[in-house]
C-alpha cells in the first residue's frame, strides 16, 4: 500500500446515486489521516474502504453545504466511540462554526474524544499544531456560500548524488554528516546534491473559476477537483457556483498538474466516459482518473 494515497469514499454532488455515496475523501500522507468534505454516508464508506476513526488525524471541510457535511455527525460520533487518543482537528470556514456545532451535537453521546473546531478566516498556511512534515494552505473559492479548498505543501529536500559522493571520496556516516553540517573536509552540500522537489496535493470543491482554484492546483502532483457539470451545461455550473470537467482540465493543464482526480458528478449524467473525454479535449494529457467510490489514487512518484 501507498504510504501516500487519496481513498476515494463518494463521488455524487447534491444527490447520491445507486452507484455513487455523497462526497468523502480520505488523504493518507505518511502518519496523518485527512478527512476531507463527509457527505451523508461517509461512516459507513470509511468502514467499506478500511479507514478507521483512529486513523483520522485531522477533518477538512470546504463549506457546509449538506452534501459536504451531513456526514460529519456520524464521523464525530464514531471518533468518540472509538474513544480516538489525540485530538482531531476540523478546519472549516469560520462562518459555518453554527453549523459545525449543531452537526456535534445533532444527537447525545457520551464524549471521550478531543475533537477541535479549527475555524479558517483567512487565506494563507494555518496555523495548525501537529502537522508534520507539511504545510496547510485554504484559499478562498466562489460559491453561494463561503467555501474554502485546501493545498498541502511538502518542502523541498535533499537528494545526494552517489557519483559526486564518490568523486570526493565521502561514504557511509560522513555522508548523514555532510548533509547535517552542510560541508566536509571543504566539500559542500551543493556539490553531491540536488534539490528533491516536495510533493503537492490540493482539493478543490464547489467552486466557479477564480483566482482561488489557480492557487491551489499550481504545480500538484495530485489534484482533487470538482467538476459537477459537461460543457453542455456551463451556465448552470457558472449560476450555481461550480465547474466543468473542461474548466477543470484546462486549470489542471495550465498549472502543471501531474495526476487530476475528477469528482462530485450531477446525477444527470450516467457516462463517466464523458468526463474523461472533455478533459482530454480540453487539453489534459497528464494522469486521469475519473473518480469511482471506493478507488485509490496513489499520489504520484516523485519527480
Amino acid at each position: 500500500m501507498s504510504a501516500r494515497e487519496l481513498v476515494v469514499l463518494g463521488t455524487a454532488s447534491q444527490v447520491p446515486t445507486r452507484h455513487r455515496n455523497h462526497n468523502g475523501y480520505a488523504l493518507r500522507w505518511d502518519g496523518e489521516t485527512i478527512l476531507f468534505d463527509p457527505g451523508e454516508g461517509t461512516q459507513r464508506q470509511m468502514t467499506l474502504a478500511g479507514v478507521t476513526a483512529t486513523s483520522l488525524t485531522r477533518v477538512c471541510v470546504t463549506h457546509f453545504h449538506g452534501d459536504h457535511a451531513l456526514g460529519l455527525a456520524g464521523v464525530i460520533q464514531r471518533i468518540n466511540l472509538d474513544r480516538v487518543p489525540h485530538p482531531v482537528p476540523i478546519h472549516h470556514p469560520a462562518s459555518g462554526r453554527e453549523f459545525l456545532d449543531r452537526l456535534r451535537y445533532a444527537t447525545p453521546y457520551h464524549e471521550t474524544a478531543e475533537v477541535v473546531p479549527a475555524p479558517v478566516t483567512e487565506e494563507g498556511p494555518q496555523a495548525v499544531s501537529g502537522i508534520a512534515g507539511f504545510t496547510l494552505t485554504a484559499h478562498r473559492l466562489s460559491h453561494p456560500v463561503e467555501c474554502f479548498g485546501y493545498r498541502l505543501t511538502e518542502p523541498d529536500g535533499v537528494r545526494m548524488l552517489p557519483d559526486r559522493l564518490a568523486a570526493h571520496g565521502i561514504a557511509g556516516p560522513d555522508v548523514g554528516r555532510l548533509g547535517r553540517a552542510g560541508s566536509l573536509r571543504g566539500v559542500t552540500l551543493a556539490e553531491v546534491s540536488e534539490t528533491r522537489p516536495g510533493q503537492r496535493f490540493a482539493f478543490v470543491m464547489d467552486t466557479r473559476l477564480c483566482d482561488g482554484v489557480w492557487a491551489l492546483a499550481e504545480g500538484c502532483d495530485l489534484l482533487v477537483i470538482e467538476s459537477t457539470f459537461l460543457a453542455a451545461d456551463e451556465a448552470l455550473a457558472r449560476e450555481y457556483g461550480h465547474l466543468t470537467a473542461g474548466q477543470a482540465a484546462r486549470v489542471a493543464s495550465e498549472s502543471g498538474v501531474r495526476h487530476l482526480v475528477l469528482t462530485h458528478f450531477s446525477q444527470r449524467y450516467t457516462d463517466p466516459g464523458a468526463f474523461a473525454r472533455e478533459a482530454r479535449e480540453a487539453g489534459y494529457d497528464g494522469d486521469l482518473t475519473v473518480a469511482e467510490d471506493l478507488a485509490r489514487v496513489p499520489v504520484p512518484p516523485r519527480r
